[in-house]
């Protein structure tokens, strides 16, 4: 069963790590969503407080026909991103139409500053801040509670949701 995964949480709870763990678990393909607007020069603006739903919707657009294309050979894929607009996932689900699954990773505030400022790529507090509510304003899927746990414990939480 081909299906696809939307890992979603704030800056600094985890994505890309999870996101990395599960596609050698599940032999999935991984998209990056702020990578995908970095390449189509769609992403965050210094000074905005985010990335509007329109550029969001207009990178799906592109993307959709790839992500379709490993769907229908039979590749799972996992696209992660903060998705702090429902719309977007709305719009990945309707126009994908294939089996999927959502998690929404979540950790305290100050575990998302903590982790950002260990990154090689800082987003720095008060993006994190900025982001951290944006995602928090709405949960979506299935919530998984990042605090205090390693990456496999959090991979092994995933996959209790995902088919064997």
């Amino acid at each position: 069963m081909t299906y696809f995964t939307i890992i979603r949480g704030s800056a600094g709870v985890g994505k890309s790590t999870i996101s990395k763990l599960l596609a050698k678990i599940i032999n999935a393909e991984v998209f990056h969503f702020d990578e995908i607007l970095k390449e189509l020069e769609m992403n965050y603006i210094s000074g905005e407080k985010w990335i509007p739903l329109d550029k969001f919707l207009k990178a799906d657009k592109l993307k959709i026909p790839e992500f379709r294309e490993k769907l229908e050979n039979g590749i799972n894929i996992i696209i992660d991103g903060n998705f702090y607009h429902k719309e977007q996932i709305d719009d990945l689900i309707k126009n994908l139409n294939y089996n999927n699954h959502v998690f929404t990773l979540k950790a305290d505030l100050d575990e998302c500053i903590k982790r950002d400022k260990s990154r090689i790529n800082k987003l720095g507090e008060q993006s994190t801040k900025d982001v951290f509510n944006l995602v928090s304003a709405f949960d979506y899927g299935t919530n998984i509670d990042t605090n205090g746990k390693l990456p496999f414990e959090i991979v092994d939480e995933i996959l209790s949701y995902l088919p064997k």
